[in-house]
């Protein structure tokens, strides 16, 4: 293999296979001398990768962990399961798949070759997800679209539907993707409104990069924290749920169990532990996140809370008393 170039990529995508390469070995895959190979990696040193060499009559080659992460190569099969992967996860705001993953699929996507965005597609369709219930999933294309602006600081045209269902068409300077955890919202500057607004990504659709660049705002908060803005905007606009929650388990057992979204608790003995915070999320949600916790608690408030929990355990326990006599 004459051509340099591609000789190195070749080369790279051999060492990625995450195993020992004798230089003998590499040398006959490539079909050039071990002095060659012996260039090309110190090449591949020059551009980032940490390519480590073991010692000996044979000697091998391997890639290592560096201090950086250097570009990756995939193969077809590789780029579809992540991409597969990134697009369920971004679809329906799993919590801890934040805006940083948005961005890698939007990379990914964009040089995708037709045929394999073609398998990503069609392995979706063909897949039904678990979806939490309130139906506020989303068009991977629409996020992806929408983060590849944010990055690129490009002006964007999209289509909207309001809460109460009202229809508008927006031009927005795209500040931040931000994730609640069960949610995606586009923290932007609202170029017909002359002013900052956040809008749920569920309710987005056409979403279509313009084109024209843009110098990024500052915040009105001032920090430029857009997590803080989405905070502060939707505590304006929706009541918040004011949660004072105490669980009968050690605080470490309730961290792990409940989303980071909510907020943290606080131990009350080395058995127990409680939580204060106020929740944009919806009731029924919330409900459903305390009593996947698995443990006895006691919810001091809101009021609210404590009817719709008292009618679903009433509903729970009818459906299992009922269960029980058909059995017998």
């Amino acid at each position: 293999m004459t051509d340099t170039p591609a000789r190195l990529l070749k080369l790279l995508s051999l060492l990625q296979t995450p195993r020992e390469w004798p230089g003998s070995e590499l040398a006959d895959r490539l079909d050039v001398t071990p002095r060659t190979i012996r260039r090309d990696i110190d090449r591949l040193r020059e551009l980032g990768y940490p390519v480590e060499a073991s010692r000996g009559s044979v000697g091998g080659y391997r890639l290592v962990a560096g201090s950086a992460m250097p570009p990756l190569l995939l193969d077809d099969e590789e780029a579809v399961a992540i991409a597969v992967g990134l697009r369920a996860g971004a679809g329906h705001a799993i919590e801890g798949v934040d805006e940083a993953s948005v961005r890698a699929l939007a990379k990914l996507e964009q040089v995708l070759p037709s045929r394999l965005r073609h398998r990503v597609s069609s392995l979706q369709n063909a897949t039904v997800p678990l979806t939490r219930g309130d139906g506020s999933t989303i068009d991977p294309h629409t996020l992806t679209t929408i983060a590849s602006a944010v990055t690129g600081r490009e002006r964007l045209r999209f289509a909207y539907r309001a809460g109460d269902g009202t229809g508008s068409r927006r031009q927005a300077e795209p500040y931040r993707l931000v994730s609640t955890g069960n949610r995606w919202y586009l923290v932007a500057y609202d170029m017909d409104r002359e002013d900052w607004r956040t809008f749920r990504v569920d309710r987005v659709s056409e979403p279509f990069v313009t084109g024209s660049r843009f110098i990024p705002r500052e915040l009105p908060t001032g920090g430029g924290d857009a997590a803080e803005f989405l905070a502060g905007s939707m505590a304006r606009t929706q009541p918040g749920l004011h949660l004072d929650v105490t669980f009968q388990a050690p605080a470490g057992f309730v961290t792990a169990r409940l989303p980071a979204t909510l907020g943290a608790v606080e131990p009350t003995d080395e058995q127990s532990c409680r939580l204060r915070t106020v929740s944009f999320d919806s009731l029924e949600w919330v409900a459903l996140r305390l009593a996947l916790v698995d443990c006895e608690f006691e919810v001091h408030g809101p009021d609210r809370l404590l009817e719709y929990l008292g009618g679903l355990g009433t509903r729970l326990t009818r459906a299992a008393s009922s269960g029980g006599r058909q059995k017998a």
